[in-house]
């Protein structure tokens, strides 16, 4: 694992440096997905095909899981954002 040592800036600005921007997609202008986890903060770049299919995956499981079933046009409105993360607390 590569680790390096970057700045904080004045208004809490860090730089990716390039080896990881070219790593993993960031380019100047796209947005980055920032999240929080055990471990500290995770940044990650534009995500490739088969990452969003499992991400998509993933979610349409956890929905189901919360009684949500036979996703459709209206499907989600039993469903609100705060039961995601009252599953995750508990």
């Amino acid at each position: 694992m590569v680790e390096l040592k970057v700045k904080v800036g004045e208004k809490g600005q860090i730089l990716i440096p390039k080896v990881f921007r070219d790593r993993y997609g960031i380019v100047e202008g796209e947005k980055v997905s920032i999240e929080l986890t055990s471990e500290g903060i995770l940044i990650r770049g534009k995500p490739s095909q088969e990452e969003i299919m499992k991400r998509l995956k993933e979610h349409v499981e956890k929905i189901r899981r919360i009684g949500v079933s036979g996703l459709k046009l209206g499907g989600l409105s039993k469903a609100y954002l705060e039961m995601e993360f009252e599953e995750n607390a508990g």
